[in-house]
Formats: structure tokens, sequence, C-alpha cells
């Protein structure tokens, strides 16, 4: 099992902290929710790169060595916690964070596919409880609330774990790497294959390395320049199709809700339900008796 991969998942369990939530990207990162109401924590390392945000409680944590506080948490704050790093933790009250776990692996892939440089030698700085807008809104939107077995969100959690891949190589480690400047779009032969393969697929989950195989470049910059040519990330275009396809079927067809929702790849009929309301503002019986009426 994937838990059974990350040898902090174990010690984690040693200690009074709950697991809530996890699951295995599939590039093989990981993310995973706890939460803890009172513990002290010794000598807890993983041989994995760990990344982590305070979702709530973040007050009532802080890191200490010996006998000495050396920091102490404030509202969403951000931990880098290299590979081999043995770190001591005390909580006093109720506190949740999310982690993300990746390894040097992930990173040398990202150095080569981005900037085209040599991923090797990567290091990683230590940081304690930093503020950081960027990681902090990704964490706390979409990571933190995306459904992370909701085969429709994957694109988002793709592209957003990628940026904050990049953001901590830029920002975070001993590596001098230059700032992303802004790219063209996507040429109309390129973008014409994608729509087309997004189109074909739309009744079967979808993920960013799926679109972007199709025109031959890497996640991010397939990401960048998608948005670039469309004005809509991967996953809203892709969402924002399946909704319409869905609309035409309510209004075209005598379609039953689960063969809608099964054709527009939204899973199951409550799913498809959810998300229709949430985009529409009524039901999807709701929107088909209207328009026939």
């Amino acid at each position: 099992m994937f838990t059974d991969t990350l040898n902090h998942y174990p010690r984690m369990r040693q200690t009074q902290a709950r697991l809530v939530s996890s699951t295995q990207l599939k590039n093989g990162m990981a993310l995973a929710r706890w939460s803890n109401l009172k513990d002290r924590i010794e000598n807890i390392h993983s041989n994995h790169h760990t990344l982590s945000v305070y979702l709530n409680g973040a007050e009532n944590s802080l890191r200490w060595q010996g006998s000495q506080t050396i920091a102490s948490a404030t509202s969403n704050s951000v931990c880098l916690m290299p590979a081999n790093l043995d770190t001591n933790w005390e909580v006093r009250g109720p506190i949740s964070h999310l982690h993300f776990y990746f390894s040097d692996t992930h990173l040398s892939q990202l150095i080569e596919q981005v900037w085209d440089k040599d991923g090797q030698r990567v290091q990683l700085d230590e940081i304690d409880f930093a503020e950081d807008a960027l990681l902090t809104q990704l964490f706390c939107t979409t990571l933190g609330q995306s459904n992370w077995q909701d085969p429709l969100d994957q694109i988002a959690l793709d592209s957003a774990t990628q940026t904050a891949l990049i953001h901590t190589l830029r920002h975070y480690s001993q590596r001098r790497l230059p700032t992303l400047r802004p790219t063209g779009g996507l040429p109309t032969w390129q973008l014409k294959r994608v729509v087309e393969f997004i189109e074909h697929h739309l009744n079967q989950p979808l993920t960013l390395t799926d679109m972007a195989g199709v025109t031959g470049l890497s996640d991010f910059h397939f990401a960048r320049m998608f948005k670039q040519t469309t004005g809509y990330p991967p996953h809203r275009y892709v969402l924002n199709r399946r909704l319409t396809q869905a609309r035409h079927l309510l209004v075209e067809s005598f379609l039953n809700m689960t063969e809608i929702a099964l054709q527009c790849g939204f899973g199951s009929s409550s799913h498809f339900s959810n998300r229709f309301r949430a985009e529409t503002g009524v039901s999807p019986t709701e929107y088909r008796a209207k328009q026939r009426s």
C-alpha cells in the first residue's frame, strides 16, 4: 500500500497524530491531512521531503531542541523538512495541517523539464514556520479543498503540486533557478489536437499528463501555454466542456441522470448533480424541466 512506501507514516502513527485522509498522486507524490490534540514528538524524520502548511491551530505548535524552543507557529505557517532531518515537536492544543510528500527524483525531473538544466544534486533548505502567500493559497484552496478521490479534481491537483514544487525550488533550495517568464500560447495545430482529445475522452478520467502528452510538452509548459491560449487552466476548461455536454444531453436527449453523468465523465449521478448545482444553481432535473417547459 502507498502508506507503507513512506516511512513518515509509521513514525507519525506512533504519535497521537490522526491521519484524516491521504492520497497518492499519479506521479508518485502524496498528500496527507493530519490532526492532533496534544503531543510531544521526538526524532521524527523520513526519507522523503515534506512540505507542510497549518490549516488550523498553528499557535498550538512549536519546534524544540534540547531545552530550547526553536520556533513557534503562526496562522498558515509553512514548514519545509528535507529528507533525513530529525525534528522535535510539541503540540499544546488542537491542530490540523496538510503535508505534501515528494522525493529528490521529483525535483530532478522538474528541473530538467522546466529549466532544461541538470537536475542532480538538489539541496533543499530547512524552513520553520515561514510566511509564504503562494504556498498558503495553494494548500488552503486547491489542495486543501479539492476532493482527492474525485477524478475530476486530479488535473487541478497535478497543476497545484507542480506549482508548489517550482516555487519551493526557486525560493527554498541551494539551486539558483531563474524566474519563469511568460510564454506564448499553443500553436493552432496543437490546440486543435488537444481539444479533439478532450472531446473524445469526456466520458473518461483525464489527467494533465494525458493532455500534455498529446502536444509533446511537459505538464508544466502545457498548462501555462493552454491557459495563455484559451484563458482557462486545463482543469477548468475540461469541467466547462463536461457541463456543456451535460446541458446539451439534458435538453436534447431522454437519457436518465446516471447515463448523462457517465457520458460526461462525472462517475455517478450524485456527483454529477452536486457539480451541476454548484455551477448553475439548480439541479440537473430542475434544469431539464425548466428548459422543456
